[in-house]
Order: structure tokens, then C-alpha cells, then sequence
């Protein structure tokens, strides 16, 4: 069943499932960091792909490169980014502490 599903997806086995392995979620990730590290990684790929539009068209290579560097980053991306919205929403509170009488 494995080797179909690798067959399936123009991959070999140990490619197929190192894919799956390095895509699951980290543990102790929350669900929404994981959501929002897709949504990076999608994003990348997008800005990446509008970029190159006009251009010659993307090998296969090419294509999987920009996947595992959007891949390759996600999770440290959305982890800064819900870091310095956590740090913001304290510092937006503690001014509002500050203010009351």
C-alpha cells in the first residue's frame, strides 16, 4: 500500500515517506501554528511563482526546490510571527493597565 501511494505521487518509497515524515506537525505544535505555517509556506510558493511568471517555465527541480525551502521554513516563520503578535497583544495590554486609575 505504501509503495502505491509513493508510485502514485512520481516518488519512491524512502522519498515518499521522508515527505511524509518531514510535513507532519512538529509535536507539542499547536493547531494553529501548524494552519498558519501552511499558510506561509503557500504564500512563499505564490510570491515565488508570480515572480517568476513571464519568465521560462520551472523545471521540476526548480519546482521542488521552492517547495522545500517554503517547507524548510515554516514552522520557525509562524512561530516568530505568533511570538511578536503574542509580545504586541502584552505590550497593547499592559498600556491599557497603565491607563486605568
Amino acid at each position: 500500500m505504501l509503495e502505491e501511494r509513493a508510485r502514485a505521487n512520481g516518488l519512491t518509497l524512502s522519498e515518499w515517506v521522508r515527505d511524509v515524515l518531514l510535513s507532519a506537525p512538529e509535536p507539542g505544535a499547536e493547531a494553529g501554528e501548524v494552519v498558519l505555517a501552511e499558510v506561509l509556506a503557500l504564500r512563499t510558493l505564490f510570491l515565488n511563482l508570480q515572480f517568476r511568471q513571464g519568465l521560462s517555465p520551472l523545471s521540476e527541480a526548480e519546482m521542488r526546490g521552492l517547495i522545500e525551502r517554503a517547507d524548510g521554513t515554516k514552522m520557525q516563520r509562524a512561530r516568530e510571527r505568533l511570538d511578536a503578535a503574542r509580545q504586541e497583544s502584552a505590550k497593547v495590554e499592559g498600556e491599557i493597565g497603565e491607563a486605568k486609575p
